[in-house]
């Protein structure tokens, strides 16, 4: 699949995997380890991004916490109805933004956020539009937090593969987050694995 490919599987994304697919989940622990981080780092009037934010689980998750300053940017549009159906107190106070990465965090003043950070999202990006990241290392002014497969679940990664496929549809590159932003200059503060991500809480120096 060609970057372009890519952009359009999740822009027009339906059934399985699909804003929808995410609200009927709701929070889970992962959105429970990214809250307790936070928690203990931030204050809850802090300004915290979530890039691929769906239908808003995990903002939600936050808003339930007290975070009162929430922004989430999707390239799926009708993730927004979704999370206001679901979710109407944290539609009614967050800011959301619909396009991709690359197109929609240029927008944003450099260290916007106090927080940003991602889950199941940054793993989707292909390797022609890896820009992405330098643009979530820039709106960052203090933590970044990644919650993506690596690799070590039993279904994901074997062999060393740099990238898998989802139910033989649509791609996941592998990548080692703490490389990744340890190269645009990210200090690891929290690594935990679960059985499907690791995730990670990074500071920036």
């Amino acid at each position: 699949m060609d970057p372009d490919d890519v952009r359009r599987d999740w822009a027009d994304r339906e059934g399985e995997f699909s804003p929808l697919y995410y609200a009927e989940r709701g929070p889970g622990p992962v959105s429970e380890t990214l809250a307790d981080a936070f928690e203990h780092y931030l204050s809850t009037d802090a300004a915290v991004l979530e890039v691929g934010c769906a239908s808003g689980r995990h903002l939600e998750c936050l808003r339930r916490r007290g975070f009162t300053n929430l922004t989430g940017v999707d390239i799926n549009p009708d993730a927004f109805d979704v999370l206001a159906d679901y979710h109407p107190r944290l539609h009614e106070t967050g800011t959301f933004r619909a396009g991709a990465l690359e197109d929609v965090l240029p927008e944003f003043d450099r260290g916007a956020f106090d927080a940003v950070y991602s889950v199941e999202t940054l793993q989707h990006v292909h390797p022609d539009d890896t820009r992405a990241f330098d643009e979530v290392a820039r709106v960052t002014s203090d933590l970044l937090a990644t919650a993506e497969n690596e690799g070590n679940g039993p279904q994901r990664g074997r062999d060393g593969a740099e990238v898998s496929y989802v139910n033989d549809e649509f791609p996941l590159y592998h990548r080692n987050w703490k490389r990744v932003f340890g190269d645009r200059g990210f200090a690891q503060l929290l690594e935990e694995r679960t059985k499907r991500d690791t995730v990670r809480v990074f500071r920036k120096l």
